[in-house]
């Protein structure tokens, strides 16, 4: 799910990096703000692909989020089973604050990225989250996979105390 529509900026691997440095690394935002209208997504055509053969299915952002379903727009509900936010520099989680999952500051109660309250939920993309550079696409990438592992587990458990 995603506030807006992504652009793609077609990008080659220039390394081993899943993401290498490219040249406007280091224009800054008063440039890059005016080109950039909406989410901006590096991308080698994979992302673009999944979505456009429906591998990966984009949706609008949801109205609602509570222990085990999406609330959309239309108040329908989906179950769901796991949950990652992709928090990005500044959280802005408050639709949380009903489901315990957040501080008397705001911010996630969380160990490396999984909730400490909230079964199947996971962040990418906190500040110091699991290193100094959690919050910037390398860090979050090595983060993805801690969270993506620990939720796989907890999906597995739920399927197995449910007879599946």
């Amino acid at each position: 799910m995603t506030r807006d529509h992504p652009q793609h900026f077609r990008r080659q691997h220039l390394s081993r990096s899943p993401h290498p440095r490219v040249l406007f690394d280091d224009l800054p935002l008063s440039w890059l703000s005016p080109v950039l209208t909406a989410t901006f997504v590096l991308d080698t055509g994979l992302y673009r692909q999944a979505l456009e053969t429906g591998v990966l299915d984009r949706r609008p952002m949801f109205a609602a989020f509570d222990t085990d379903s999406v609330v959309w727009s239309d108040a329908s509900r989906e179950h769901v089973d796991a949950v990652i936010f992709a928090t990005g520099y500044r959280p802005s989680l408050d639709y949380l604050r009903p489901l315990g999952a957040l501080d008397v500051d705001g911010m996630p109660m969380h160990v490396g990225g999984i909730s400490t309250t909230c079964p199947g939920l996971a962040y990418v993309g906190l500040e110091f989250q699991r290193s100094f550079s959690s919050n910037t696409l390398r860090g979050a990438y090595r983060d993805a996979t801690h969270v993506v592992a620990a939720l796989a587990a907890h999906v597995r458990d739920a399927a197995t105390v449910i007879g599946l």
